[in-house]
């Protein structure tokens, strides 16, 4: 019947989408639902998406885990903001931190009395206007204190760094212990349901047959259902992402364990750098159409902070989305909705907002196509306002010294993007559209960070006086610096109330 309820879930592929997704169904729907995860131990998960973005905090909190036993199982770390190095110009840095950026004066931004000032050469960098930035200066972590609302540090926006690896198989526990199946296998065959092309089973190398009503595909890039099954077409967007390569190596951790990740440009990409509590993690994201692998890999080897840990892996990718995440009875969670490379942290945020709309649109045996054409509208919007800002670090670059980075500066543009730049460069203004996942505060960061200059600034800032404004930004500066001084260091904190058995 059309009105019945979707009762078996089908989970194909584990890693992190897979657990992510058991997990939340597992929690949210209890044992009413039969819920199956089917992944082969033969196939290795990418496992890199190890810098979250603090949305991650609110799945963990559905889930009701407690932090800091979250944090000992997958070696985790805080994480404050992102640091960028050479990407305006080489010698250049600035950090993209999370949360507020001073506090608004007469409904105008703190940013725009700053703005002010520094077209007049008589305020320091923006960083000295937010917690989240001075402390990634001082290595220093404190967790926000909600009974501290006036004051910076009831104000601290924080995400982790993690093992990938030891997250899935902490939520694997997890959804294990709350009922759902893991069967261990090699999916050979797909089988759809020749009145409709719905999914009805998938065959395992075995000969065993799965069916159910909802199938999820977290296969990855190989995109098994949605992708091989379904046919769903893919959108490739190499021609706004020019990097399609990644190659990932761990190093051993060194001191100062810091609280922010650090994004290196290099000259045909740029280099990822994620502390954890037992380790780096590192990466070199690179374009195969101006540099090849062996200098890729040299480079990467040749800027590690600690000692080697493994061999290098080699990820090919293809930056761009489904075109349509949910086709049938088949929704696509993870890589094999679409690819960005790790520069802003979303893959996982996008793992975990595709779950979310997948329970709020929960389909029942009709699979109402108002439904699934929601889900996918709201996925194109999500993917496409990221897909701007990420766009935005290449090209809003001042570099000139290699192809590749010459390259990025006369490329076409999205409409979309190009938009929020002219209203930035008029008068540093920026407007977060809908749901889009970045808020004004991360845009202006970079922008300023990457060089881009405003012509002028909001009018109604003349409305105070040079000195006003002067002792209102002295004040933000002073109290920011303040708090910083009597926060831990980021190990300290970690020591204290999370630190992983070694």
């Amino acid at each position: 019947m059309p009105s019945a309820p979707v009762k078996d879930i089908v989970i194909v592929g584990g890693g992190t989408a897979g657990w992510m997704s058991a997990a939340a169904f597992a929690k949210i729907m209890g044992k009413q639902y039969r819920i199956r995860v089917v992944e082969s131990d033969e196939i290795a998960t990418i496992g890199v998406g190890e810098a979250t973005i603090p949305m991650i905090k609110v799945f963990n909190s559905v889930l009701e885990l407690d932090e800091n036993e979250f944090l000992r199982e997958t070696q985790g770390t805080f994480k404050l903001g992102i640091e960028f190095v050479n990407w305006g110009r080489i010698g250049e840095r600035y950090i993209h931190g999370f949360g507020e950026i001073g506090q608004d004066l007469d409904s105008v931004n703190c940013y725009q009395y700053w703005l002010k000032m520094r077209q007049a050469g008589e305020a320091p960098d923006l960083s000295y206007y937010s917690i989240n930035t001075m402390s990634c200066k001082y290595n220093k972590f404190v967790r926000s204190i909600a009974d501290m609302p006036d004051s910076p540090l009831g104000h601290i926006n924080n995400a982790f760094h993690f093992d990938a690896g030891m997250y899935a198989k902490y939520l694997r526990k997890f959804a294990e212990a709350r009922g759902v199946q893991r069967t261990e296998g090699k999916i050979v065959k797909t089988l759809l349901r020749e009145s409709d092309g719905f999914i009805e089973a998938v065959q395992l190398e075995s000969g065993e047959k799965i069916s159910g009503d909802l199938f999820v595909d977290c296969s990855g890039i190989r995109a098994l259902l949605i992708g091989q099954a379904l046919g769903r077409e893919y959108e490739d967007w190499s021609h706004w992402l020019p990097c399609d390569r990644a190659i990932a190596v761990p190093c051993a951790t060194v001191e100062p364990i810091t609280p922010y990740t650090r994004s290196t440009a290099h000259s045909a990409g740029w280099q990822w750098r994620i502390p954890l509590q037992h380790r780096i993690g590192n990466g070199h994201v690179y374009s195969s159409k101006f540099m090849g692998q062996d200098e890729a890999t040299q480079i990467l080897l040749n800027n590690l902070d600690g000692k080697q840990l493994d061999e290098p892996r080699h990820i090919p990718f293809v930056p761009g989305r489904r075109l349509q995440t949910w086709h049938k009875n088949c929704v696509a969670v993870g890589l094999s909705s679409g690819f960005f490379e790790p520069i802003e942290s979303t893959n996982i945020h996008l793992i975990q907002t595709a779950i979310a709309r997948v329970i709020n649109l929960f389909p029942n045996m009709g699979f109402h196509q108002a439904d699934i054409d929601e889900y996918n509208r709201r996925t194109q919007f999500e993917y496409e306002r990221i897909r701007d800002f990420i766009i935005l670090h290449y090209k809003a670059t001042r570099r000139d010294d290699s192809a590749f980075w010459r390259h990025c500066q006369a490329m076409e543009i999205p409409d979309t993007l190009q938009a929020k730049i002219d209203l930035f460069n008029s008068n540093g203004r920026v407007y977060r559209e809908g749901a889009e996942l970045f808020a004004e505060v991360s845009w202006v960061q970079v922008m300023f960070g990457q060089g881009l200059r405003p012509q002028s600034y909001h009018p109604l800032v003349d409305l105070h006086s040079k000195d006003e404004i002067t002792a209102y930004l002295s004040d933000v500066q002073t109290v920011i610096k303040k708090c910083v001084d009597v926060m831990p260091t980021h190990a300290e904190y970690i020591a204290k109330n999370c630190a992983a058995k070694r």
